[in-house]
C-alpha cells in the first residue's frame, strides 16, 4: 500500500454513509494498537487526538477509535491484535515499535495498517522496501536506529578512556539483534567495550542504573524503546 492511497482511504472514511441502528451511527473505526500502557503514551496520544482533530475527524462524530494496549506485555500484542481485526475496523493504527507493527501485519492482509518506529522495517521484513512498502501496510521510520554508533560515539567524546561502557537496553521492545550488533561495531570501533543492563520496567530501570555505578561503567546510553 502506498502512503497517497492510505492517506486518501482515510479520508475516505469521513464520506461513509452512516448506517442508523436505533440511536447509535456505525462509524468508521480506527483501532489503534500500543505495545505500552495510556499514561506511559500520553503525550503522544494526545498529539494523535490533535492530529485527527485538524484532520477533521472527531471522535463520536465521524470516526470511533478503538485502542488496545498491551501495558508492557507484549505476548498479548497477537491477541489485541486479531480482536481489532475481528471488529473489522477500517485501519489499524500500530504506534509503538516493531513488535507492534509485526503484531498488526501477523493479524491481517487486507486491513490497512500504518506504523511509526525506529527500526528498519526493510531490514526487519515488515515491508518490501521504504518507497514501495507493498501489500497492506506503511508508515513512517525514524531511522533513529542508525544514529546508535553517534550516541556511542558522543559518550566516548564525553568519558574517554578504556573503562566499559553501560547500555540499558529492553529485550522485549524489538529490533534487539539490531541494536547489539550496531552497538557492537560502533563499540569495537572506539576500542572500548560494553555491559549489557537490561531494563523493561521502572523497577529495572532504576536497578541497572545501580548496576552501571557498581560496576564502574564509564556512563550508559539507552538505545531506543518501544517508544520510538
Amino acid at each position: 500500500m502506498r502512503r497517497r492511497e492510505f492517506i486518501t482511504l482515510l479520508g475516505g472514511t469521513a464520506t461513509w454513509p452512516l448506517v442508523a441502528r436505533g440511536q447509535q451511527s456505525l462509524l468508521p473505526v480506527v483501532g489503534f494498537l500500543n505495545a505500552t500502557s495510556p499514561s506511559s503514551w500520553k503525550p503522544y496520544l494526545d498529539a494523535f487526538w490533535r492530529g485527527l482533530n485538524d484532520a477533521g475527524f472527531v471522535e463520536g462524530r465521524n470516526v470511533a477509535i478503538e485502542s488496545r494496549f498491551a501495558n508492557n506485555n507484549y505476548d498479548r500484542l497477537p491477541e489485541l491484535a486479531a480482536d481489532l481485526v475481528g471488529r473489522r475496523v477500517a485501519i489499524i493504527v500500530a504506534a509503538g515499535g516493531l513488535p507492534t507493527a509485526l503484531a498488526a501485519k501477523a493479524a491481517t492482509t487486507t486491513i490497512p495498517i500504518v506504523f511509526r518506529m525506529g527500526n528498519d522495517p526493510v531490514q526487519a521484513g515488515l515491508v518490501a522496501s521504504i518507497n514501495r512498502p507493498g501489500g497492506n501496510i506503511t508508515g513512517i521510520n525514524d531511522m533513529n536506529f542508525e544514529l546508535l554508533g553517534k550516541r556511542l560515539g558522543l559518550l566516548h567524546e564525553i568519558r574517554p578512556g578504556r573503562r566499559p561502557l553501560g547500555i540499558l537496553i529492553d529485550p522485549n521492545g524489538g529490533g534487539f539483534d539490531i541494536v547489539t550488533d550496531s552497538l557492537r561495531a560502533a563499540a569495537a570501533a572506539l576500542g572500548r567495550d560494553l555491559e549489557w543492563f537490561n531494563a523493561n520496567t521502572n523497577h529495572e530501570i532504576d536497578l541497572a542504573f545501580q548496576s552501571v555505578v557498581q560496576k564502574g561503567a564509564d556512563g550508559s546510553s539507552p538505545p531506543p524503546t518501544p517508544y520510538s
